[in-house]
């Protein structure tokens, strides 16, 4: 499995950036939430989606993290200049932890979904995710919590992109 430390260093593209997050308890949420502001890359990143090209990393762009902390699943929502959802990454996780200098980190279950704005929610990686456990990287534990995990966010909170944006923009704010 793959350790990922929400610093977004594997992404070479951005040259400049500075990010802040905490820990959050309320009555709808309680987990970790940060958000980064990427001041400058050195190229800006475009994804195609339906004919069409999508700008997910720019100059003056916002990715807002969202983990919870009692589930396992961490959404990175990116977001351009005015806080407009270009597309939100969802990583299927098997733990999470804060490493010794506070950045949070998640062991990576291969496993994603990406949302798009108009609601449209594709898996991503299932080959891998099987490779995965083919290989013993993963155990049939692990692999059973990743597609459980994908089928539960897909049946609930991705089921009302409505909703789903109304809770982004919640915990936003508390960013």
């Amino acid at each position: 499995m793959y350790r990922c430390r929400l610093t977004y260093d594997e992404w070479k593209c951005i040259t400049s950036k500075n990010r802040r997050g905490r820990t959050v308890h309320t009555d709808g949420f309680t987990g970790y939430v940060g958000l980064m502001h990427i001041e400058k890359v050195s190229e800006k990143q475009v994804w195609n989606y339906n004919g069409e090209k999508l700008v997910v990393c720019d100059n003056n762009y916002h990715w807002l993290t969202i983990m919870p902390g009692d589930d396992y699943y961490c959404i990175t929502v990116m977001m351009n200049e005015i806080n407009d959802i270009q597309v939100c990454y969802i990583d299927m996780i098997d733990s999470q932890g804060f490493d010794a200098d506070g950045v949070p980190y998640f062991y990576d279950l291969y496993l994603d979904l990406i949302v798009y704005p108009d609601g449209t929610v594709i898996e991503d990686d299932m080959d891998e995710l099987k490779e995965a456990l083919d290989k013993g990287d993963i155990n049939l534990s692990q692999f059973d919590k990743a597609v459980h995990t994908s089928e539960k966010l897909k049946a609930g909170l991705l089921s009302d992109m409505d909703k789903f944006k109304a809770y982004i923009n919640v915990l936003l704010k508390l960013a």
